[in-house]
C-alpha cells in the first residue's frame, strides 16, 4: 500500500542530513509519521541513499526523498530504491508539476519498467501489482518562489501531485523579505494553505523547531518537517550542556 500524509490530522517528520543508518534507526523508534532524505543539501550519493532507504525500511519509518534534481534517471533512482515519496524542489507552474508526475509514473508516463530493484520485491511481485502500487507513490511539489505561489492553485490541480510543501526560507529569498516571518510571508502561506484545501491535498511546512510548528500550524498547515537529525542532535546537545553548566 502506497504511503500517504493525511489532510486531516497532525503528522510530523524531519529531515535527514546524515549518512547512518543507526541516526535513521533510532529515529524509527520515535514516533516520527515519516523522515525525509535530503538528497538536495547534503551529501548523498546514490549508495548511500540506498542503504538509508533500507534502514528506514527495515525500522518500518516511510522515507520520502527530497530530490537532487528532475532527471528522468534520477527520479527513477530513487524510487526503484523504495522511497516512500519525493519531494521536488522549486515547482512554479503546473506545466513543471506534470513532467515531473510523468517521469514517476508507468501507466500515463515514462517512468522505465524493471521488477528486479527493492520497490517491486526483488522481483516477488507481479507486474500488475508492483505497477498498480508504485503508480501511487506520493509527489510533493515545493512551493519555494513568488512564482510558484501565484500558479499554486493550478499546481495542486494537477493529477497525481499529493501534496504542496512550503520553503520559507527559499520563498522569504524570492520575495526579497529578510525573514520567513514576515507578513508577505504568511500571505503565500495561507494561499498555499486554501490551494491545497480546495483540491484537497496536503499542505507541509519545513520548520526549525516545535515553535515554529505552532506557530504555522495556526494558519491552516497539518504536517511538519521539524529541523533535521543533525539540529535535532544539536539542540539536545546544547540542552544538556547548558543545563549542566548552570549548576556548576
Amino acid at each position: 500500500m502506497a504511503f500517504t500524509i493525511p489532510t486531516d490530522t497532525r503528522t510530523v517528520g524531519t529531515f535527514i542530513k546524515t549518512d547512518s543508518i543507526q541516526t535513521v534507526e533510532v529515529l524509527g523508534l520515535c514516533g516520527l509519521d515519516y523522515a525525509v532524505l535530503d538528497a538536495e543539501h547534503a551529501p548523498f550519493g546514490r549508495s548511500e541513499a540506498n542503504i538509508m532507504l533500507l534502514a528506514a525500511r527495515a525500522v518500518g519509518l516511510p522515507m520520502l526523498v527530497r530530490v537532487p534534481d528532475t532527471a528522468d534517471a534520477t527520479v527513477l533512482g530513487f524510487l526503484d530504491m523504495g522511497a516512500a515519496g519525493l519531494l521536488v524542489p522549486h515547482v512554479d507552474t503546473a506545466d513543471q508539476a506534470r513532467d515531473i508526475v510523468g517521469a514517476c509514473r508507468f501507466i500515463g508516463g515514462r517512468r522505465g519498467l524493471s521488477l528486479s530493484p527493492r520497490f517491486a520485491g526483488y522481483g516477488t511481485i507481479s507486474r500488475v501489482d508492483a505497477i498498480a502500487s508504485a503508480d501511487q507513490t506520493p509527489i510533493f511539489c515545493q512551493i519555494e518562489s513568488g512564482r510558484a505561489v501565484d500558479n499554486v492553485n493550478e499546481i495542486a490541480a494537477v493529477s497525481g501531485v499529493a501534496g504542496l510543501v512550503v520553503g520559507r526560507l527559499d520563498l522569504s529569498l524570492s520575495m526579497g523579505v529578510d525573514s520567513p516571518n514576515d507578513p508577505g510571508i504568511e500571505k503565500a502561506l495561507r494561499k498555499v494553505v486554501a490551494a491545497g484545501t480546495v483540491n484537497n491535498k496536503v499542505v507541509i511546512a519545513a520548520v526549525g523547531n516545535a515553535g515554529e510548528m505552532e506557530a504555522v500550524g495556526g494558519q491552516g498547515v497539518m504536517s511538519f518537517v521539524v529541523g533535521s537529525d543533525q539540529s535535532l542532535l544539536r539542540m539536545a546537545a546544547t540542552q544538556l550542556t547548558t543545563g549542566a553548566k548552570g549548576k556548576r
